[in-house]
């Protein structure tokens, strides 16, 4: 007996695989030894990804000579296309290929898009010609051909991504057993280092890379990234003898119809009082699949209904309980990624408007060296890798100690202390833009649009504070969606978070292009206009301060009414408990009979 448990110890109890369908050693595979691969190439490509995004709206502007509202909007339009596309790579992931072979191809896409965003800037002829009037509209605008190879070349890249974002953090959290104490334990901080790797490979793309875009060359600034994909995508090959896999389990879109179409079906159908009523598969058909089976549970109980027994064996009339179960978890995810969309429209001002601003002012540091405006995405870095290790070394530490939760507080109690900091931040983001904005009058550069005498520092606290946001909501956002999210649907779970980034990019576009025609009306001059000097984004800001506090008042009353899902590997504790204790009774009445 004793033998028999070692044995089983060995092996990992989540289902994970090897790349040919068997069970895989614990000691062999997964763990920090595989994540190490992962989290190096995320920080490879995050600088790879961050090289291109941080400084976009400036090439935009300076190089193919677009206005503010254009290349803001082309910028937030290509950056939510970016964090859409990972639903269909999740699908693909989950029904078809598995996250590696999902991931191992989009790479391919992800490569070549890089490659020829790197002609397009380098080629004169795939550029206008320069232009230094300070007026863009003066400017020769880039052609046709020009606009299709550099777009397409960006959302060629945009395909690759989605193949990768949803499928890699994944990965690294497939590597830890939710069965294995120890390994359960390193999970829990495996959100945290990985937010830790994102942020350390934008800190090189927003200082190093953006400075040699802005001072050395576009050829050589997006060169290096692309170089340093490639070597990402190396790193993370070479780890792939230590890696553990999931295999694919079906389309989760296709699962979560069938209950949703056999609900309508059926919605005239009485739930019965006793769960034990409803149709579920046999645990053995679970085992095999190395899946979970999930009991009934009173939230969202209507749909219950796809569960209930007509004598129809149809897939679209008669769904199992744990299919059931695992809509429900996706489902209740919804309204608190709704509740997501608005911080993501605030991020979306970072690389975008935040940075517009840093053009206008005087960005001298020491002689002739001039800091980049996109560099200041810097501090949103530091700001955040500092927040999250002290979050995940010392308050954590602290905080548990009264709530008993391992966490420190609940994921949704993170998110909304984020949501917080996201109010404040704009408030302060609009009075700083007001300073600017006198200083511009007072010294007569309003109309000419010329440099505002203010050091492009005066910037620095909106951006500290959208880090320290970010290191609290960012991390609980990425966490909740993976850790909600049924067994068989991690992937989807995860692509909730890019969804939350596309809408709010696509929703910042909306946004910036109602409110700069709309405040053009009767006469008046408009909030956001090529001449910042000219703008009014101090108004614009202000709004979106308002905007938040009202979000984050809707977040306080979805998130109360939310539930948990129960933990699964705690239920098979339990249930293995139980039946221990079983057994030991059986025998022990078997031998007392033999006596």
């Amino acid at each position: 007996m004793g033998v028999e448990e070692g044995v089983v110890d060995e092996y990992t109890q989540d289902g994970t695989v090897d790349l040919k369908g068997n069970p895989v050693l614990r000691s062999k595979r997964g763990g920090w030894k595989a994540c190490s691969f992962i989290v190096v190439y995320e920080v490879f490509e995050r600088m790879a990804y961050y090289g291109i995004q941080s400084n976009l709206i400036i090439y935009l502007t300076k190089k193919l000579h677009q206005g503010t509202v254009t290349s803001s909007n082309n910028v937030t339009n290509w950056v939510g296309t970016i964090w859409m596309t990972p639903i269909l790579g999740a699908y693909v992931a989950d029904a078809l290929l598995g996250r590696y072979w999902t991931f191992i191809l989009s790479s391919t896409f992800y490569l070549s898009g890089m490659s020829v965003l790197t002609l397009a800037v380098s080629l004169p002829s795939l550029k206008p010609p320069p232009c230094h009037d300070l007026n863009i509209e003066n400017c020769k605008k880039a052609s046709t051909l020009q606009l299709a190879v550099f777009y397409g070349a960006l959302y060629t890249l945009a395909i690759g991504t989605g193949g990768t974002k949803p499928n890699i953090s994944t990965i690294g959290a497939d590597q830890f057993d939710d069965f294995h104490p120890k390994e359960k334990a390193q999970k829990l901080s495996f959100f945290n280092w990985w937010m830790f790797s994102i942020f350390f490979g934008t800190f090189f793309a927003n200082t190093v890379l953006v400075y040699l875009q802005d001072n050395v060359g576009w050829t050589l600034g997006y060169g290096l990234p692309t170089l340093g994909l490639f070597i990402s995508v190396s790193i993370f090959v070479s780890g792939t003898p230590f890696y553990r896999h999931r295999k694919p389990t079906g389309s989760p879109f296709t699962k979560m119809a069938k209950v949703i179409v056999a609900t309508m079906r059926k919605w005239n159908v009485p739930i019965p009082s006793d769960p034990k009523e409803l149709y579920e598969l046999d645990l053995e058909f679970y085992e095999k699949k190395g899946n979970f089976r999930i009991d009934s549970t009173p939230t969202l109980s209507f749909l219950n209904k796809a569960a209930v027994r007509t004598g129809s064996t149809s897939p679209w009339m008669l769904c199992s309980v744990t299919q059931v179960e695992e809509t429900k978890q996706m489902v209740q995810m919804l309204p608190i990624l709704f509740c997501t969309f608005v911080p993501s429209i605030m991020l979306a001002q970072v690389s975008t408007l935040f940075v517009k601003q840093g053009t206008t002012l005087d960005r001298a540091m020491g002689g002739s060296f001039k800091i980049p405006p996109a560099s200041l995405i810097g501090f949103v870095t530091i700001s955040m890798l500092v927040s999250v290790v002290l979050y995940d070394r010392y308050l954590i530490k602290v905080i548990k100690k009264w709530t008993k939760n391992p966490r420190g507080i609940t994921l949704l109690q993170r998110m909304g202390i984020g949501m917080v900091l996201h109010v404040i931040l704009m408030t302060v983001a609009s009075l700083i833009e007001r300073y600017r904005l006198s200083v511009a009058r007072a010294n007569g550069v309003v109309q000419n649009g010329g440099q505002v005498p203010l050091t492009i520092f005066v910037l620095l606290p909106q951006f500290v504070l959208m880090g320290i946001a970010d290191a609290f909501l960012e991390v609980a956002k990425l966490e909740f969606f993976y850790d909600q999210a049924p067994e068989n649907m991690k992937s989807l779970g995860t692509s909730y978070s890019t969804t939350s980034h596309a809408l709010g990019s696509f929703l910042s576009s909306f946004l910036l292009k109602t409110m700069a025609n709309i405040t053009k009306r009767n006469g008046h001059k408009g909030w956001i206009l090529n001449n910042l000097n000219e703008s009014h984004l101090d108004y614009y800001f202000a709004f979106f301060a308002l905007l938040s506090l009202s979000n984050f008042i809707v977040f306080l009353f979805i998130s109360k009414k939310f539930v948990y899902k129960a933990e699964v590997s705690d239920s098979i504790e339990v249930l293995t408990r139980e039946l221990k204790g079983a057994t030991m009774l059986a025998q022990s009445k078997q031998e007392k009979a033999e006596r």
